[in-house]
Formats: structure tokens, sequence, C-alpha cells
């Protein structure tokens, strides 16, 4: 029989050995790829319609480019370096943008956590300015820093600040009391409470800040560089936009996505690997 044993211990008992059978293994690796199936069947009907409405020519090529162009148009543009490069470039200004406005977004959200002062002085005022969206700082951003890579940079990193820090700030003031009092019955100093007590159990709404700091800004990137930008792969978008040559725009789109949907998996598994202890109810 294909069974391996498992050794589990109960309090005031001996060891007890559960048979554990490869078929449960089996079991699961069907379902999750059942689960992956599942997943791709969306893609696939919106692709098969695709193909259909190019074959019936519902739209003319111009508007419609066939699938076969798109994917000769992905390989050409990454066998030439020209989509890696605006990728590159795109990715780089992510994660400058991703570093500032979390780190900024952490700091802000900590304070406002932890002191009443800081809470009482800043709150009122990050709740205003966070209701402003992206769109809106771009012109004021343009006197202060122009029309480079300082314009870029400054509004995805406020795109990234305001749900790191609300997230923070709300995980803080959701900790329980009791651990603030453990913390001063082991007279724990300030660090010693914000490194053990504070941000550990703030830890899931801080990350889940982070999570949807990055999503934010992945999507304020590609605005900004469709907006001013002469490179990028929002860029890239324009350019085929203005080329009309919409093969191109569909494939920086599906680069955008694929590069999105990569980064939440990245961040859905090192929410597993961190929050282990944690276990979803569905």
């Amino acid at each position: 029989m294909n069974t391996v044993s498992s050794t589990r211990y109960l309090p005031g008992q001996a060891a007890i050995t559960t048979p554990v059978s490869w078929r449960a293994s089996a079991a699961s690796f069907a379902r999750r790829l059942a689960m992956f199936a599942s997943g791709l069947l969306l893609p696939l009907l919106l692709l098969t319609i695709w193909q259909h409405a190019v074959d019936e020519r519902w739209l003319a090529e111009q508007i419609l480019p066939p699938p076969s162009l798109v994917w000769q148009s992905l390989a050409e543009l990454w066998s030439s370096g020209e989509l890696a490069s605006h990728l590159g470039i795109s990715l780089s200004r992510f994660g400058w943008s991703l570093l500032i406005g979390g780190s900024s977004g952490l700091l802000l959200g900590v304070m406002m956590g932890i002191s009443r002062s800081a809470r009482a002085y800043l709150y009122p005022g990050f709740s205003l300015l966070s209701q402003f969206p992206v769109v809106g700082w771009i012109p004021l951003l343009i006197i202060f820093a122009g029309i480079g890579e300082a314009l870029k940079i400054s509004a995805i990193s406020i795109a990234v600040v305001v749900p790191v820090a609300v997230n923070t700030y709300k995980g803080i003031a959701n900790i329980p009391r009791v651990l603030l009092e453990v913390a001063k019955v082991y007279r724990f100093n300030g660090l010693q409470v914000v490194g053990r007590v504070v941000l550990p159990a703030a830890s899931a709404s801080i990350f889940n800040g982070l999570r949807q700091g990055v999503m934010q800004a992945w999507l304020s990137l590609v605005f900004v560089e469709l907006l001013a930008s002469s490179e990028g792969i929002g860029y890239l978008m324009v350019w085929g936009r203005q080329l009309l040559q919409l093969d191109i725009v569909v494939v920086a789109m599906i680069v955008i996505g694929a590069v999105g949907l990569l980064m939440d998996r990245v961040l859905g598994l090192l929410e597993s690997r961190l929050q282990g202890w944690r276990r979803a109810a569905y």
C-alpha cells in the first residue's frame, strides 16, 4: 500500500501514528490542476471570440488586428530588444517609486498609529490629500519637478503612499490592548514595543497595504507614461497608436497585464509564507 506514516502528539497521550495515503496528495494536485484549468477558460473564450470576429470581418484589420499578427509583433519586439528595453525602464521607475512611496507610507502610518500627537496633526490633512487622484497631482508636480523622471517617480510614489499608510495605521490601531500590556510587564522600551509587538501584530494589514500599493504603483506607472514619457511600456502603447499599429498597442496591453498578474502572484506567495500561521476559511 502506498502510504506513509506521520506522527502527531496529543496532550497527555502517547504518539499516535496516522497513515497518509499518496492518493490524498494526488487528489490535492488534481484539484489544483482543475482550478488552474478553470482559470484558463475565460482567456480561451475571449481568444476564440477575437479570432471569430477577425474571420467574420466584424471590424477592419486596422482596428482589430488578428491574434497571429499580435503574436508576430510580440516576437519581433522581443527579438529586437525593444520590448525588453521599454519594460526595463518601466520596472526601474516602478522600483524606485515603490521604495520611496512604500517607506514613506510605512513611516507615516507607524507615526500616526503609535503617537496620538502625530495622529492629531497629520491624520486630518492626510485624509484630505489622499482623496486626490494621481492625475490631480500632475499639474502641480510639473511646476515643481518638470517633465522628467522626477515627475513620474513623484506621481507614482504618491499612489503608493496612501494605501500603505492607511493600512499600516489601521493595523496598528486595531492591535489588541492586551499585547501592549504584556509589553509593559516585560518592560519593553519604545523600540522594542514597535519591533516586537506593534509591527508583528499589524503585519497582515501592513502587507495588505503593500500589496495594494504595488498594484496602484503599476497602474499609475502606465497612466503617467501614457501622459508624459518618451520611453517605457506606456509610451509603447502611445507609439503604436500614433502609427495606427494597434497590434503594438495590444502587445503592450498583454505585457502590462502579464507583469501585473505576476506581481500579484509573487506577493500572494510571499504573504502565504510570511503569514503561514493564518488559515483561510475557504
